[in-house]
């Protein structure tokens, strides 16, 4: 599928990874919907044209996702991809000074990371199966992202590595089940990046992350991400896998 006159879905596309896909998208000449709950959204939707729709969207609320998949369809005739970023990252222990882990805690990461991912998964895929495609042909693409905290999570991080542990693993039985749809699924595990969740560390300290990648050794860039994103749109063999962006890295125990 190449991405020029498609339209994609990108969750979490006001900041980070997310916005890093809808520029590269967009740029590429696709129509994207960015699905957010922050109103970030509406400065790329500024800076980016008529191509750019902001859809204020809780992906772990089933209507208003439903009415951001509507909204691409109905604005720019079908919805072809999806790719998801949104997402939280906490850092607590299940035993912390003040006792366990509050399980509203573990639930809430679980609820946006692993099931806000489902919840588009699932209304995406079937807006997609609403268009036509010829044998052989892309029906829909659709790239979740997982985290290489799935495979070598550190301590303080048992929710997180849980809910992109569970992105990991329903990578493959979805792209399965989609096959016989000429439909896609394919995710994205990023090591330690340059988003948000970062930029409130002292330089220092990023500087500190960044030196422990193997090479390159600092931070990923967002963007390196959206060409990793637009390349699995573009290359129809990739279905069913879970691809490692992370400079070789493997992570301590804390």
């Amino acid at each position: 599928m190449q991405i020029n006159g498609r339209t994609f879905l990108v969750s979490g596309g006001s900041s980070g990874l997310g916005a890093a896909c809808v520029t590269e998208f967009a740029r590429g000449g696709a129509n994207v919907v960015i699905c957010d709950v922050s109103e970030r959204g509406t400065e790329l939707e500024r800076e980016l044209g008529e191509r750019v729709c902001f859809v204020r969207t809780d992906v772990t609320d089933g209507a208003q996702v439903q009415k951001a998949v509507d909204a691409a369809a109905q604005r720019y005739g079908a919805l072809h991809g999806a790719i998801n970023c949104a997402g939280i990252a906490t850092a607590e222990r299940v035993i912390g000074r003040n006792g366990p882990l509050p399980l509203e805690n573990f639930t809430k990461v679980i609820a946006v990371n692993l099931i806000g991912t489902f919840n588009v998964v699932r209304l995406a895929a079937a807006k997609m199966l609403e268009r036509a495609a010829e044998p052989g042909e892309d029906r829909g693409v659709i790239v979740c992202t997982a985290s290489v905290a799935a495979f070598d999570g550190q301590i303080g991080q048992a929710a997180y590595s849980a809910s992109k542990g569970g992105v990991a693993g329903m990578t493959l039985p979805i792209a399965r089940e989609f096959a016989q749809h000429q439909i896609r699924v394919m995710s994205i595990a990023p090591g330690i990046f340059d988003t948000p969740m970062l930029a409130g560390l002292p330089e220092p300290a990023r500087e500190s992350l960044g030196k422990q990648v193997p090479f390159p050794s600092r931070l990923g860039r967002p963007a390196e991400y959206a060409a990793l994103a637009r390349h699995i749109v573009e290359n129809q063999m990739l279905n069913g896998e879970v691809i490692r962006l992370d400079g070789a890295i493997r992570m301590a125990p804390r």
